[in-house]
């Protein structure tokens, strides 16, 4: 009897971390989207490098979404394949992940010159291109930066170049002079680059990113733990309600 009560908190502990896992890949999938978005916005995702982290998010949530409704149905069956399928998705699941953070930590000086790249393009385009003109101004706001690397980025494209002036969308948002964005100075406008601002931006949420994978890397381990126990009780013959 003992045994078998043991098997039967066992069978609702996997129930209970798929749910966990289950609201882990709706996490993953949200974080995957929000990045995905404000990369776009950076105007950098037509590289690889850039965009493919986002990307990866997204498809680690979704897999770990079906994974763990599969994970589910093979504990309430009793289903010693379907319990064998689950543990084995989940370690390849772990092993992938392992493997993305290492890539991550290689590749991560990569991100930070498609970037730099990415909006030195915009600056180049700025004044042909009314998308890029209109996306390049809201990032500019919202990360109270000018050009790609610093403000003179600006002296060197049209309209603005020999008129020693930068987009208005440089200015301090609470500038009054309607002409802040003429003859430049760091009282009138930001000077500092959006490379490095969107970096900081960056590295500040990739802390939230980090403790995500780490506690659905922890609740993982554990769900591989407890799926082999069910499966050696599936395997015994135990009887588990």
């Amino acid at each position: 009897m003992a045994l078998e009560g043991g098997m039967k908190c066992v069978k609702f502990l996997v129930f209970f971390f798929n749910f966990l896992f289950w609201l882990c890949g709706i996490a993953l999938i949200v974080i995957g989207v929000l990045v995905q978005l404000e990369l776009n916005k950076t105007l950098i995702m037509s590289s690889p490098s850039a965009s493919g982290a986002p990307i990866v998010i997204i498809v680690v949530g979704v897999i770990i979404f079906f994974v763990s409704f599969f994970g589910c149905c093979g504990a309430s069956k009793e289903n010693y394949c379907m319990v064998t399928t689950f543990a084995v998705l989940l370690t390849c699941i772990f092993l992938v992940e392992i493997a993305a953070a290492i890539a991550g930590y290689i590749f991560k000086d990569k991100v930070r010159t498609a970037l730099q790249d990415g909006l030195e393009d915009a600056v180049g385009k700025y004044s042909s291109d009314p998308l890029v003109k209109d996306t390049m101004d809201k990032l500019q706001k919202k990360y109270s930066c000018c050009g790609a690397s610093n403000y003179t980025d600006w002296f060197n494209v049209e309209p603005f170049k020999g008129n020693n002036s930068v987009p208005k969308s440089c200015c301090w948002a609470n500038a009054t002079m309607a002409t802040c964005n003429i003859n430049p100075t760091a009282d009138t406008i930001n000077v500092h680059g959006c490379a490095g601002s969107i970096e900081a931006w960056l590295k500040k949420h990739i802390v939230i990113v980090a403790a995500v994978a780490l506690g659905i890397a922890f609740f993982e381990l554990l769900g591989i733990v407890f799926a082999c126990c069910l499966m050696k009780g599936i395997r015994s013959g135990y009887e588990v309600m």
